[in-house]
Protein backbone atom coordinates (compact mmCIF):
# COMPACT_ATOMS: atom_id res chain seq x y z
CA UNK A 1 0.00 0.00 0.00
CA UNK A 2 2.68 2.79 0.75
CA UNK A 3 3.84 1.70 -2.86
CA UNK A 4 0.72 3.25 -4.11
CA UNK A 5 0.21 5.74 -1.40
CA UNK A 6 3.58 7.30 -2.94
CA UNK A 7 1.95 6.91 -6.39
CA UNK A 8 -0.86 8.88 -5.54
CA UNK A 9 0.73 11.71 -4.07
CA UNK A 10 3.28 12.01 -6.96
CA UNK A 11 0.11 12.55 -9.27
CA UNK A 12 0.05 16.34 -7.94
CA UNK A 13 3.24 17.39 -9.78
CA UNK A 14 1.95 18.69 -12.87
CA UNK A 15 -1.52 19.23 -11.89
CA UNK A 16 -1.55 22.60 -11.85
CA UNK A 17 0.09 23.27 -15.39
CA UNK A 18 -2.89 20.66 -16.81
CA UNK A 19 -5.23 22.69 -15.13
CA UNK A 20 -3.92 25.84 -17.11
CA UNK A 21 -3.62 24.37 -20.09
CA UNK A 22 -6.92 22.42 -20.51
CA UNK A 23 -8.40 26.37 -19.18
CA UNK A 24 -9.44 24.32 -15.91
CA UNK A 25 -9.89 27.41 -13.23
CA UNK A 26 -13.64 28.62 -14.42
CA UNK A 27 -14.97 25.15 -13.44
CA UNK A 28 -13.45 25.84 -9.98
CA UNK A 29 -14.78 29.63 -9.32
CA UNK A 30 -17.73 28.64 -7.48
CA UNK A 31 -16.29 25.28 -6.10
CA UNK A 32 -13.78 27.60 -4.52
CA UNK A 33 -16.62 30.09 -3.15
CA UNK A 34 -18.47 27.26 -1.27
CA UNK A 35 -14.75 25.80 0.32
CA UNK A 36 -14.16 29.36 1.42
CA UNK A 37 -17.98 30.11 2.77
CA UNK A 38 -18.27 26.42 4.18
CA UNK A 39 -14.11 27.14 5.68
CA UNK A 40 -15.63 30.62 7.45
CA UNK A 41 -19.08 28.98 8.58
CA UNK A 42 -17.48 25.93 10.61
CA UNK A 43 -14.03 27.92 11.39
CA UNK A 44 -16.74 30.15 13.55
CA UNK A 45 -18.86 27.72 15.03
CA UNK A 46 -15.10 25.86 15.86
CA UNK A 47 -14.52 28.81 18.06
CA UNK A 48 -17.77 29.13 19.32
CA UNK A 49 -18.23 25.86 20.65
CA UNK A 50 -14.02 24.74 21.67
CA UNK A 51 -14.84 25.84 24.93
CA UNK A 52 -17.93 24.09 25.28
CA UNK A 53 -17.06 20.87 24.50
CA UNK A 54 -14.08 21.35 26.75
CA UNK A 55 -16.31 21.95 29.64
CA UNK A 56 -18.35 18.91 29.14
CA UNK A 57 -15.68 16.62 28.96
CA UNK A 58 -14.58 17.52 32.07
CA UNK A 59 -17.70 17.41 33.72
CA UNK A 60 -16.79 13.15 33.52
CA UNK A 61 -13.63 14.20 36.34
CA UNK A 62 -15.91 14.14 39.61
CA UNK A 63 -13.61 14.24 41.86
CA UNK A 64 -11.45 16.68 43.72
CA UNK A 65 -8.10 15.55 42.99
CA UNK A 66 -6.80 16.16 39.65
CA UNK A 67 -9.31 18.12 38.84
CA UNK A 68 -7.71 21.31 37.06
CA UNK A 69 -5.19 18.79 35.46
CA UNK A 70 -7.91 16.88 34.08
CA UNK A 71 -9.68 20.28 32.84
CA UNK A 72 -6.43 21.25 31.19
CA UNK A 73 -6.80 18.00 29.02
CA UNK A 74 -10.23 18.34 28.36
CA UNK A 75 -9.99 21.82 27.19
CA UNK A 76 -7.17 20.62 24.59
CA UNK A 77 -9.14 17.55 23.94
CA UNK A 78 -12.20 19.82 23.39
CA UNK A 79 -10.43 21.67 20.64
CA UNK A 80 -9.54 18.42 18.95
CA UNK A 81 -12.64 16.77 18.64
CA UNK A 82 -14.17 20.55 17.11
CA UNK A 83 -11.23 21.07 15.15
CA UNK A 84 -11.50 17.06 13.05
CA UNK A 85 -15.08 17.27 13.39
CA UNK A 86 -15.11 20.57 11.84
CA UNK A 87 -13.03 19.77 8.84
CA UNK A 88 -14.54 16.25 8.48
CA UNK A 89 -17.88 18.60 8.04
CA UNK A 90 -15.92 20.77 5.51
CA UNK A 91 -14.81 17.78 3.76
CA UNK A 92 -17.82 16.33 2.88
CA UNK A 93 -19.70 19.38 2.74
CA UNK A 94 -18.19 21.12 -0.15
CA UNK A 95 -17.04 17.66 -2.00
CA UNK A 96 -20.96 17.16 -2.18
CA UNK A 97 -22.03 20.32 -3.39
CA UNK A 98 -18.98 20.45 -6.15
CA UNK A 99 -19.90 17.46 -7.27
CA UNK A 100 -21.83 18.59 -10.80
CA UNK A 101 -18.64 20.78 -11.19
CA UNK A 102 -15.80 18.60 -10.70
CA UNK A 103 -17.29 16.06 -13.31
CA UNK A 104 -16.82 17.83 -16.13
CA UNK A 105 -13.45 18.44 -14.94
CA UNK A 106 -12.68 15.46 -14.82
CA UNK A 107 -14.24 14.62 -18.39
CA UNK A 108 -12.06 16.96 -19.40
CA UNK A 109 -9.01 15.50 -18.43
CA UNK A 110 -10.08 12.16 -19.93
CA UNK A 111 -10.71 13.77 -23.22
CA UNK A 112 -7.20 15.08 -22.97
CA UNK A 113 -5.38 11.68 -22.42
CA UNK A 114 -7.67 9.45 -23.87
CA UNK A 115 -9.61 11.18 -26.71
CA UNK A 116 -13.23 10.86 -27.10
CA UNK A 117 -14.39 8.10 -24.47
CA UNK A 118 -18.51 9.34 -23.84
CA UNK A 119 -19.31 6.09 -25.62
CA UNK A 120 -18.37 4.37 -22.64
CA UNK A 121 -20.19 6.91 -20.07
CA UNK A 122 -22.87 6.15 -18.26
CA UNK A 123 -25.71 8.70 -18.60
CA UNK A 124 -26.03 11.29 -15.81
CA UNK A 125 -27.50 14.92 -15.59
CA UNK A 126 -26.00 17.30 -13.04
CA UNK A 127 -29.26 16.69 -10.78
CA UNK A 128 -27.62 13.09 -10.83
CA UNK A 129 -24.66 14.58 -9.96
CA UNK A 130 -25.48 16.17 -7.02
CA UNK A 131 -27.77 13.77 -5.66
CA UNK A 132 -24.91 11.18 -6.12
CA UNK A 133 -22.32 13.71 -4.66
CA UNK A 134 -24.64 13.72 -1.39
CA UNK A 135 -25.19 10.11 -1.13
CA UNK A 136 -21.71 8.96 -1.32
CA UNK A 137 -20.38 12.24 1.02
CA UNK A 138 -23.22 11.11 3.39
CA UNK A 139 -22.25 7.58 3.65
CA UNK A 140 -18.45 8.27 4.09
CA UNK A 141 -19.10 10.69 6.68
CA UNK A 142 -20.86 8.09 8.65
CA UNK A 143 -18.49 5.43 8.16
CA UNK A 144 -15.90 8.09 8.77
CA UNK A 145 -17.46 9.27 12.36
CA UNK A 146 -17.37 5.97 13.55
CA UNK A 147 -13.79 5.24 12.69
CA UNK A 148 -12.76 8.92 14.49
CA UNK A 149 -14.42 8.73 17.83
CA UNK A 150 -12.84 5.78 19.03
CA UNK A 151 -9.56 7.33 18.14
CA UNK A 152 -10.60 10.36 20.08
CA UNK A 153 -10.84 8.69 22.59
CA UNK A 154 -7.02 7.29 22.63
CA UNK A 155 -6.58 11.21 22.77
CA UNK A 156 -6.67 10.68 27.08
CA UNK A 157 -4.10 7.83 26.91
CA UNK A 158 -0.19 9.05 27.01
CA UNK A 159 1.77 7.94 24.00
CA UNK A 160 -0.56 5.94 22.42
CA UNK A 161 -2.34 9.66 21.36
CA UNK A 162 0.24 10.33 19.37
CA UNK A 163 0.38 7.51 16.94
CA UNK A 164 -3.78 7.75 17.39
CA UNK A 165 -2.90 11.60 15.46
CA UNK A 166 -1.21 10.21 12.80
CA UNK A 167 -3.97 7.15 12.67
CA UNK A 168 -6.91 10.22 12.58
CA UNK A 169 -4.80 11.92 9.71
CA UNK A 170 -4.97 8.81 7.62
CA UNK A 171 -8.99 8.18 7.77
CA UNK A 172 -9.44 11.71 7.24
CA UNK A 173 -7.06 11.41 4.09
CA UNK A 174 -8.55 8.51 3.03
CA UNK A 175 -12.17 9.83 2.91
CA UNK A 176 -11.25 12.72 1.23
CA UNK A 177 -9.08 10.99 -1.85
CA UNK A 178 -12.48 8.57 -1.91
CA UNK A 179 -14.64 12.07 -2.42
CA UNK A 180 -12.48 12.98 -5.12
CA UNK A 181 -11.75 9.59 -7.00
CA UNK A 182 -15.47 9.51 -7.11
CA UNK A 183 -15.75 12.12 -9.51
CA UNK A 184 -14.36 10.38 -12.36
CA UNK A 185 -16.13 7.15 -11.15
CA UNK A 186 -19.23 8.58 -11.61
CA UNK A 187 -19.21 8.44 -15.04
CA UNK A 188 -17.79 4.90 -15.27
CA UNK A 189 -19.24 2.59 -12.57
CA UNK A 190 -22.46 2.77 -10.44
CA UNK A 191 -22.60 3.43 -6.53
CA UNK A 192 -21.87 0.16 -5.22
CA UNK A 193 -18.85 -0.64 -7.89
CA UNK A 194 -17.48 2.85 -6.84
CA UNK A 195 -17.29 1.87 -3.52
CA UNK A 196 -15.21 -1.66 -4.01
CA UNK A 197 -12.73 0.32 -6.75
CA UNK A 198 -11.62 2.47 -4.17
CA UNK A 199 -11.53 -0.04 -1.19
CA UNK A 200 -9.18 -1.96 -3.93
CA UNK A 201 -7.44 0.73 -4.23
CA UNK A 202 -7.06 2.43 -0.95
CA UNK A 203 -3.30 3.48 -1.15
CA UNK A 204 -4.09 5.73 -4.51
CA UNK A 205 -6.96 7.16 -2.24
CA UNK A 206 -5.21 7.92 0.69
CA UNK A 207 -1.77 9.38 -1.31
CA UNK A 208 -4.38 12.21 -2.66
CA UNK A 209 -6.07 12.48 0.52
CA UNK A 210 -2.87 13.19 2.37
CA UNK A 211 -1.69 16.19 0.47
CA UNK A 212 -5.65 17.50 0.15
CA UNK A 213 -5.21 17.29 4.16
CA UNK A 214 -1.81 19.51 4.20
CA UNK A 215 -3.24 22.30 1.88
CA UNK A 216 -6.12 23.11 4.71
CA UNK A 217 -3.35 23.45 7.10
CA UNK A 218 -2.49 26.81 4.92
CA UNK A 219 -4.37 29.65 5.95
CA UNK A 220 -6.66 31.18 2.94
CA UNK A 221 -4.48 29.96 0.14
CA UNK A 222 -5.22 26.61 0.94
CA UNK A 223 -8.90 26.53 0.82
CA UNK A 224 -9.21 28.21 -2.39
CA UNK A 225 -6.05 25.78 -4.32
CA UNK A 226 -7.29 22.34 -2.63
CA UNK A 227 -9.76 21.35 -4.74
CA UNK A 228 -8.69 22.48 -8.07
CA UNK A 229 -5.43 20.39 -7.45
CA UNK A 230 -6.53 17.46 -5.52
CA UNK A 231 -9.46 17.12 -8.11
CA UNK A 232 -6.86 17.21 -10.94
CA UNK A 233 -4.54 14.90 -9.26
CA UNK A 234 -7.12 12.37 -8.18
CA UNK A 235 -8.52 12.26 -11.99
CA UNK A 236 -5.22 11.75 -13.58
CA UNK A 237 -4.99 8.52 -11.08
CA UNK A 238 -8.19 7.37 -11.14
CA UNK A 239 -8.22 7.46 -15.44
CA UNK A 240 -4.98 5.50 -15.24
CA UNK A 241 -6.48 3.04 -13.51
CA UNK A 242 -9.79 2.84 -15.55
CA UNK A 243 -8.26 2.67 -18.58
CA UNK A 244 -5.49 0.00 -17.31
CA UNK A 245 -2.85 2.48 -17.52
CA UNK A 246 -2.04 2.12 -14.05
CA UNK A 247 1.12 0.45 -11.76
CA UNK A 248 -0.89 -1.76 -9.90
CA UNK A 249 -4.76 -2.10 -9.85
CA UNK A 250 -5.50 -4.03 -6.63
CA UNK A 251 -4.17 -3.95 -3.26
CA UNK A 252 -3.97 -7.21 -1.21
Amino acid sequence: MLKNIILGIKEYAGALELISKLKLWRYFIIPILISVLTAVFIGLEAYVLSDNVGAFIAKIWIWDWGKETFTSISNFVGGIVVLVIGLILYKHIIMALSAPFMSPVSEKIEKHYYGDTKHIHRKTTNTDQLIRGIRINVRNLGKELLITIPILLLKFIPIVNIFSTILLFLVQAYYAGFGNMDYTLERHLDYKESVEFVSKNKGFAIGNGIVFMLFLFIPIIGIIIVLPLSVTASSRKTLKLLHNKHELVYEK
